[in-house]
């Protein structure tokens, strides 16, 4: 049996101006790699996917009918939202945890991972990118992320935040939106992690191109069910709705 596809995609209409991405989507890491020799209590943690993540992108998604792409990997086994040469893209420590598959990995090691994970990846953004220019309606893309409420004890008082880098087209709005919530939401701006990450998700496939594009990372502890999946991505809807062609 063939192992599975590193990447999920689902189906949208490009014309719509909208793709969404999920690049730390899946904990999954193919029985081949042995798990990365790994405690499986660890693949419950922040250090091997993004908790929530998924799910707010496919409910998105399917409010939206727009496409979205997520992976079907662990970040443990490679970082998709890392540039090639971040000396980030395979961790041989992760917050704490050692990986003892990553341990000893060389540059053929790495470049092997790249071909049958990252490149997959960044692929199907491609096509997709691709489709919806043809379509002749501008393109944004949106990559949604989760992070934990606490870093290292000290908590994180954000709700939800919204990165950007260099053009804030779509996130300016997004960021106006969040904080006329009547929830009364604490929105990070660049918050809790800086915007500018060269190489990443963002700059290789929206930055790169001149596209309208924002970073969500909301926290954990919101979507870690499914109703706080629903309410997210459905908060989420009604902000982009207006803001697409």
């Amino acid at each position: 049996m063939l192992p599975p596809h590193p990447v999920e995609t689902i189906p949208g209409d490009p014309a719509r101006g909208l793709l969404i991405l999920c690049d730390h989507a899946s904990n999954h890491v193919p029985d081949d790699l042995d798990r990365l020799g790994v405690p499986d209590h660890e693949y419950a943690r922040h250090i091997a996917y993004d908790i929530g993540a998924a799910a707010v992108t496919r409910h998105l998604a399917a409010q939206l009918g727009v496409p979205a792409i997520l992976t079907r990997f662990s970040r443990l086994i490679i970082d998709p939202n890392r540039g090639r040469a971040d000396p980030t893209l395979v961790m041989r420590l992760s917050d704490g945890a050692i990986v003892p598959g990553n341990a000893r990995i060389d540059e053929a090691g790495k470049q092997a991972r790249i071909r049958r994970f990252y490149e997959p990846f960044d692929a199907a953004i491609d096509a997709h990118v691709a489709a919806a220019e043809a379509t002749g309606v501008p393109l944004a893309i949106v990559t949604m992320h989760s992070f934990t409420p606490y870093w290292r004890t000290v908590p994180r008082p954000w709700h939800v935040g919204i990165l950007w880098d260099r053009d804030d087209r779509l996130s300016a709005p997004l960021i106006a939106g969040l904080r006329a919530d009547p929830a009364g939401l604490t929105v990070g701006d660049n918050e809790p992690y800086g915007g500018g990450l060269p190489g990443d998700t963002i700059d290789r496939h929206a930055l790169a191109r001149g596209l309208r594009n924002a970073l969500v990372e909301i926290r954990q502890d919101l979507i870690a069910e499914e109703p706080g999946q629903i309410e997210w991505a459905t908060r989420f809807a009604k902000l982009l709705r207006p803001l697409l062609p």
